[in-house]
């Protein structure tokens, strides 16, 4: 075999192996769209169908049952309230940790990171009696303030590692032109940064949407989001399949349809590598 042939080879098996991963990652979203088209019984057939009648009982029930847009409003304020308020505080703090690193900057970081690996029911009861005294139970506030806090230490940690690829020379030839520290940040560094900030902006707008825990325990009509939509699926006559998975579907397809679009900001971002 020679060079070029081998070359192909491997060309063509990793070409298979990232569509067999692709395909994997990607069935169950295909598998819960399937399902929200079937009718309950099709829905709980052994063994599955692949071939049957759809339908579109499921979404009207969801629409008859709840008020969807009123769940998606929360969801989109919540989240990008969350973002934007995540990254107004994370992006001083990087920059200053980036630019002006003491010998305690690694340590903060570490410590911030390890507030991640605190269970949320650990603090649950606490922060549930701190927002029921401030009256802030069932409000978007609290949720706001909630997933700033939770997902402040990835989002400065994503933000210091864009940062720190870029050249203090930049930095250093912007203020001998006299630019000031607002000028420094506002006309240099972001818009070199804009792919690595678009990528964090993105999964913070993920995390926020996915987010669970805390919508389910600290709302309940007026601020309650998409997942607590879901979650009401859930009942004690048992799950109702084809149901569920209509009102999956009706949750992540805003933030699929975002997340297609905004691509290839997300790459550029995660290949955010320096200006050479």
């Amino acid at each position: 075999m020679t060079l070029q042939q081998s070359r192909r080879l491997q060309s063509l098996l990793l070409g298979t192996l990232a569509w067999a991963i692709a395909i994997l990652i990607f069935f169950p979203i295909f598998w819960m769209v399937l399902t929200s088209f079937k009718t309950e019984i099709d829905a709980f057939a052994t063994p599955p169908q692949f071939i049957f009648t759809p339908t579109l009982e499921n979404y009207l029930h969801i629409n008859e049952r709840s008020n969807y847009f009123s769940y998606a409003w929360n969801s989109v304020l919540i989240s990008f309230s969350a973002t934007a308020l995540c990254l107004l505080i994370s992006v001083p703090a990087a920059y200053s940790m980036a630019f002006y690193e003491t010998k305690r900057t690694k340590g903060t970081l570490l410590w911030m990171l390890s507030t991640k690996m605190l269970p949320p029911v650990g603090v649950l009861m606490p922060i549930y009696l701190l927002a029921k005294s401030l009256g802030l139970l069932d409000t978007r506030i609290a949720l706001i303030i909630i997933y700033t806090l939770i997902n402040l230490p990835i989002v400065v940690w994503m933000v210091y590692t864009y940062f720190k690829d870029i050249p203090k020379d930049i930095l250093e030839a912007a203020r001998l032109d006299g630019a000031t520290l607002w000028q420094e940040m506002v006309r240099v560094l972001l818009p070199i940064a804009k792919g690595g900030l678009a990528s964090t902006v993105l999964l913070s707008l993920i995390l926020c949407w996915n987010e669970a825990f805390w919508s389910l325990n600290l709302t309940s009509s007026n601020a309650a989001p998409l997942t607590a939509l879901i979650a009401s699926y859930s009942s004690p006559e048992g799950l109702f399949w084809a149901k569920l998975s209509a009102v999956s579907t009706l949750a992540c397809a805003p933030i699929l349809i975002f997340g297609w679009i905004s691509q290839k900001q997300l790459v550029r971002g995660l290949s955010f590598g320096a200006v050479k």
